[in-house]
C-alpha cells in the first residue's frame, strides 16, 4: 500500500454512485485502526450538509464519520474540497474547510490545476501525521467524458499510486458487467493498480457467485 509520499494507502473506487464506497471506507478505517493510526480522505465532495471540525472548518459528513471510525479527530485535510450547490449551476467552493468562492461548474473546472495542488498538500500532511490513509473516490470511476477533470478518482489514483479496490452493487443488477467494464475503461496507468473487487449488498447463498 505505498504511494508517493504516503507510507500506506488504499483507494476505494466504485462502478457508480451509491454502491457503498463510504461504508466500505468506514469499515476499513475501523479495521486498520486496530494496528495503525488511520485517516480517511476524499478529494472532493458535493453536499449541502457539512460537518464542522473543532477548529471551525467544514468537511463532508461521511469523512467525519470515517474519522470517528478510525478513532481520530476530523480535519479539513480529510476532505480538502467541498462543493455546496447554490442553484443555477453555481456552487460555493469550500477549500481546506473555508469558504473560497462561488463558482459555476465551468469556472471551477477551469481552475482545476490549482485544486490539484491543494489535494497534494492535504495528502502530504495526512501522510506525515498518519500511518495509513484510506481514500474514497466519487461516483463511477470510469466516466470517460470527465477524465480530463476528474480529481477525485483518477487524480487521487495518480497522485498516490495506491492500490485500488473496486466496489460494485449487486442490487442494481449487472454487477459483473459493471465491474469488468469499469476496469477496462480505466486508463492503463490506473487500471494496473486495481488489486481487488467487492460485490456489495449481496444477500443469500454466496455459492451462486461461483462460476
Amino acid at each position: 500500500m505505498e504511494g508517493d509520499g504516503i507510507p500506506k494507502s488504499v483507494l476505494v473506487l466504485g462502478t457508480a454512485s451509491h454502491v457503498g464506497k463510504s461504508a466500505i471506507v468506514t469499515g476499513l478505517c475501523r479495521i486498520f485502526s486496530r494496528k495503525y493510526t488511520v485517516a480517511p480522505f476524499k478529494a472532493q465532495n458535493m453536499s449541502l450538509n457539512s460537518w464542522i471540525t473543532t477548529d471551525g472548518k467544514e468537511i463532508g459528513i461521511a469523512q467525519a464519520i470515517q474519522a470517528m471510525a478510525a478513532g481520530v479527530e476530523p480535519t479539513a485535510e480529510m476532505n480538502p474540497v467541498l462543493l455546496k450547490p447554490k442553484g443555477d449551476r453555481v456552487s460555493q467552493v469550500i477549500l481546506m474547510g473555508k469558504p473560497y468562492a462561488d463558482k459555476s461548474a465551468g469556472a471551477y473546472y477551469d481552475s482545476i490545476e490549482e485544486t490539484h495542488g491543494v489535494l497534494r498538500q492535504a495528502l502530504e500532511t495526512l501522510g506525515n501525521d498518519y500511518e495509513v490513509i484510506v481514500m474514497e473516490g466519487a461516483g463511477g470511476a470510469a466516466e470517460i467524458n470527465l477524465y480530463e477533470r476528474d480529481i477525485v478518482n483518477l487524480g487521487t489514483a495518480r497522485i498516490t499510486n495506491a492500490p485500488i479496490i473496486l466496489v460494485g452493487d449487486i442490487e442494481r443488477g449487472g454487477v459483473f458487467a459493471s465491474l469488468y467494464g469499469t476496469i477496462q475503461l480505466l486508463p492503463e496507468d490506473v487500471r494496473q493498480n486495481v488489486r481487488g473487487m467487492i460485490i456489495n449488498k449481496f444477500r443469500g447463498d454466496p455459492a451462486i457467485l461461483q462460476a
